[in-house]
């Protein structure tokens, strides 16, 4: 790159000319001239991709955001395989170890997208573990019956499509890219959790019971799932600006709500909701307020499973350290091998 100069060629040597700007002047106008580069490609809906230029802030937001994300997906194979083992039938079972072997996929698709980052699997796992790091509030919350695999699958999942289709169109490129596929696998994951509601809300007293006491308690955490209201929420403006979100939490909420209303109803099941009422001048479903104390609570680490989802978690990860280890080994002698025979 040529020196950056405020006067001409002929005056900087002179005395009293303004001279060659300095070395702090000339990497601001640099950093000034890169930083318009990327606005403008984020104003034309353009990819940033991992080799080009963006600022750390934007940097910074995409690994926190994508790290949470990831962690999510790994935690959250917790609450649904408890009950792997307890399935009612095969059928169910099949689907149930198939949809938390999606989840693993998932996490893995984003830790990847997050390296592009500049950061590593190791370093994301280790904030997790210590507590650096959040999943998704959601996951703190027992699975008590057969009926909550169903509950996560309509709502939670619900909310999850809801909240991350937007993603697909996520300024930066290998987010967007592993949205894709994670938003594909996640619609079987909704569906699947709607049919078994529907099997149990249809089937005996008890059945319909069962169902309907799971949604009541999954209702109120899957409206939390997309973040504090947009007045409390830290990071939704400046991630909207650069089109990391497209959309705010309560906006993203609200379309959940108006998807489920409906859906509730076909299920023959009941929201518990007694100010969930369709509003003729709005085009939307009025709800109650959240108790956004719970909320923050559980953030905190102080819900139901919170304890119990780290430890587990930390756990795995300690009993998996060997076949980390042999992969490594592997990776360095085949490595190690084809170095020798090129050499040779």
């Amino acid at each position: 790159m040529t020196a950056v100069t405020a006067g001409t060629a002929g005056s900087a040597g002179t005395a009293g000319g303004a001279g060659t700007i300095g070395a702090a002047d000339a990497a601001a106008v640099e950093a000034a001239a890169h930083e318009a580069v990327f606005d403008a490609a984020v104003a034309a809906d353009e990819r940033i991709e991992p080799r080009d230029w963006m600022p750390e802030a934007y940097r910074a937001s995409l690994v926190r955001q994508i790290a949470q994300h990831a962690h999510s997906e790994i935690i959250g194979m917790q609450p649904e395989a408890n009950w792997i083992t307890r399935a009612p039938s095969l059928r169910r079972k099949a689907i149930l170890m198939a949809k938390v072997q999606d989840e693993a996929g998932h996490g893995l698709y984003l830790y990847s997208a997050a390296e592009t980052l500049g950061t590593s699997r190791d370093e994301l796992l280790d904030k997790l573990h210590s507590g650096r790091q959040k999943y998704s509030s959601i996951f703190n919350y027992p699975t008590l019956t057969w009926a909550d695999v169903g509950a996560i699958g309509w709502l939670v999942d619900g909310a999850a499509i809801t909240n991350q289709v937007p993603l697909c169109r996520c300024s930066y490129g290998p987010y967007a890219r592993a949205m894709v596929r994670v938003c594909k696998e996640e619609s079987f994951h909704q569906r699947q959790g709607y049919e078994a509601l529907l099997a149990l809300s249809n089937g005996t007293e008890a059945q319909h019971a069962m169902a309907q006491d799971a949604v009541n308690r999954w209702w109120w955490p899957s409206l939390m799932m997309f973040g504090p209201p947009d007045d409390e929420s830290t990071h939704t403006a400046q991630a909207m600006a650069w089109k990391i979100k497209r959309h705010s939490n309560d906006e993203l909420r609200q379309r959940f709500v108006d998807i489920a209303a409906p859906q509730a109803d076909a299920l023959g099941l009941t929201l518990p909701d007694p100010d969930l009422r369709w509003n003729e001048e709005r085009g939307h479903y009025d709800f109650g307020p959240i108790d956004w104390t719970e909320f923050w609570d559980v953030l905190k680490g102080n819900g139901p499973c919170n304890d119990q989802r780290l430890s587990k978690r930390r756990q795995a990860h300690e009993d998996g350290a060997w076949v980390r280890e042999a992969a490594a080994a592997h990776a360095e002698k085949h490595t190690g091998g084809n170095n020798g025979k090129a050499q040779a």
